[in-house]
């Protein structure tokens, strides 16, 4: 996506300026992994337009091979954002109707060429919401990512504005997850895609951490196929204050990461798509499970203070701030 912000913590034109960039969920996590020294492609529809070829170029610049990508018709989808600070919260506008992924439909892809060499298929609750035609292109994704032995991970992503179409998250969420080895969400994430509820709240900024493991344990009863859950803790005190941890469910175990308080936070979108970048180099380079929540946690930390969608982080910096160093000294 084009992605519009306000200058700073300005409100939306109150200087008659937007600041233009590039991002999106699926996007943010392959520049992630590409900057971990990962092989990573990015698979999307985009239009043939100036606009496309500079988001491309962007890819490029970070190594994320973009040879997969397809041109089709409709527009570049864009969101618009302005950030918040103390009481006021961040504002996500989207604009994606009509949007060349919108508009892509099964059969436009062919998965052979798509998946061809890939180990592991990431999607996000995002694209699915954009559209039905998209819907039933990531159903067909998932699927097909499954027929050929591809591990695949979903950040269910919940987006209440997004969901126009007709039809409700569960609807499609809870059919999409069957096919997912890997899910990646917060509480809302699970009680508003797969209907699974419990008694947690975030509202008053503080979480019970025993209500998460009973949680995970809910959604991998309802799906049996489904190897781990990894669930986000974001304690909110204020736009610019929060606290930041994670908690995984692998079935053997129930673990919990270390605590990061992270305060005058930079930007804190493109947060999530750190940690499932974080997490999915973390359970392909680590001998545990514990090392891999930590180092999805300690990426997606850093990335508060970093402006943009990406991450502009490596794996010395992810693993300076496991060790405990968060001292943030000038490296002279």
């Amino acid at each position: 996506m084009l992605r519009l912000k306000a200058p700073g913590v300005e409100r939306f034109f109150q200087t008659p300026l937007l600041e233009a960039t590039f991002g999106g969920g699926e996007a943010n996590v392959a520049v992630s992994l590409s900057n971990y020294g990962c092989d990573a492609a990015f698979l999307t529809v985009l239009p043939k337009n100036a606009l496309a070829d500079h988001c491309i170029g962007e890819l490029r610049r970070f190594g994320v091979d973009t040879d997969r990508i397809i041109s089709g018709p409709g527009r570049m989808g864009i969101y618009f954002l302005e950030g918040g600070a103390n009481q006021l919260p961040s504002k996500v506008i989207y604009d994606r109707a009509g949007s060349a992924i919108a508009e892509a439909k099964p059969g436009n892809i062919n998965w052979d060429e798509a998946l061809a060499s890939i180990g592991w298929f990431h999607i996000t609750g995002i694209t699915p919401a954009i559209s039905e035609t998209a819907m039933a292109l990531s159903l067909e994704s998932v699927r097909e990512a499954k027929q050929r032995g591809i591990t695949v991970s979903c950040d269910l992503n919940f987006r209440k504005n997004l969901w126009q179409y007709g039809k409700a998250a569960p609807e499609v969420m809870t059919e999409l997850a069957k096919y997912v080895d890997v899910a990646i969400a917060n509480e809302e994430d699970v009680q508003k895609c797969l209907g699974i509820t419990t008694d947690v709240a975030v509202e008053h900024g503080e979480l019970d951490r025993e209500k998460y493991k009973v949680l995970s344990d809910q959604v991998l009863a309802q799906y049996p196929d489904m190897k781990l859950i990894a669930i986000t803790l974001r304690e909110s005190k204020s736009a610019d204050s929060n606290g930041w941890a994670a908690c995984l469910n692998d079935r053997n175990a129930f673990i919990e990461s270390k605590h990061y308080q992270i305060s005058d936070i930079v930007d804190r979108v493109g947060g999530g798509d750190s940690f499932s970048a974080g997490l999915i180099y973390g359970l392909t380079h680590y001998d545990t499970h514990q090392q891999a929540l930590e180092f999805a946690v300690a990426a997606s930390c850093l990335k508060h203070s970093i402006s943009g969608d990406f991450n502009r982080v490596d794996v010395s910096d992810v693993e300076k701030l496991m060790g405990g160093d968060g001292s943030g000294r000038v490296l002279r």
